[in-house]
């Protein structure tokens, strides 16, 4: 357990935050926790916020694979992603005490953009036309070309992904113990000339996702991982693998994915 005593916290900018976050800090460290000033530091990351909160404290901090991720939630709902309340820090304070602390671990995405800058997602990487024009992308799955893609643009999420952006487009609510990616369209052209699958389907962890946009198509799309956008402004090709990386987020009982889909949607 020493090797898991240096906490780095980060968090959302919401009124009235930073005063519970110091609150959080002082018990800790009656706890035996040291607080760290940077996250590389860290062998426990906390987010105190939201899911989008959690989503940034993944991203600022590298989506590493050495230390454990711990969402809190400043609302009165638990989210998808956020394990513990605000105001509930004696549960919080029970389970990172312990000897042993069981783990789940989540499906990370690797997005390539034309072969060079690689990036990571852990609920989904978006690609949208930034014009009022269709997107028009050739679509390969491993080396054959499925389908020419002509909408609004692809949703492409992780498991634990599945139930945001992806599920408002009808997507499938999948088990992260199912190592996958699930691709879902915007709005895509299903007529005479034009032909795509239209309905979302689901990549095993093995496969490669390619997007290979026409000549003469829109080229600067938005993209986006997680909640946040790219700044890339011209594209050609899109790969997308699931990743080798898992993020660690506390294990704790009757606290499953099926109990927050249900406590989230039911």
């Amino acid at each position: 357990m020493d090797q898991r005593r240096n906490l780095y916290f980060y968090e959302t900018r919401r009124k009235n935050v930073a005063e519970k976050v110091e609150e959080l800090k002082k018990l800790a460290v009656q706890y035996g926790f040291t607080i760290v000033d940077h996250s590389d530091e860290a062998n426990i990351i906390v987010s105190v916020g939201g899911d989008g909160t959690f989503l940034q404290a993944v991203q600022k901090s590298g989506f590493r694979e050495d230390c454990l991720y711990v969402g809190i939630s400043i609302f009165d709902d638990l989210n998808m992603y956020c394990d513990f309340q605000a105001n509930d820090t004696a549960s919080l304070i029970e389970v990172m005490s312990k000897a042993e602390m069981e783990v789940r671990r989540y499906p990370v995405l690797q997005i390539s953009l034309d072969q060079e800058a690689v990036f990571y997602c852990l609920n989904e990487f978006s690609i949208k036309s930034s014009i009022i024009k269709t997107m028009e992308m050739n679509v390969y799955i491993d080396d054959l070309h499925f389908e020419t893609f002509r909408g609004d643009g692809m949703i492409i999420a992780t498991p634990t992904g599945s139930t945001a952006y992806n599920k408002s487009v009808s997507g499938a609510v999948v088990d992260p113990l199912l190592p996958c990616m699930q691709v879902s369209e915007l709005a895509s052209l299903n007529n005479k000339r034009y032909r795509t699958l239209g309905s979302s389907f689901i990549l095993s962890g093995d496969r490669t996702l390619m997007l290979k946009m026409l000549k003469g198509s829109n080229n600067y799309p938005i993209m986006g991982i997680d909640n946040e956008a790219l700044s890339v402004q011209h594209i050609e090709e899109i790969k997308i693998s699931l990743s080798e990386k898992r993020i660690k987020t506390l294990k704790l009982k009757d606290n499953s994915f099926w109990h927050k889909v249900k406590r989230s949607f039911l």
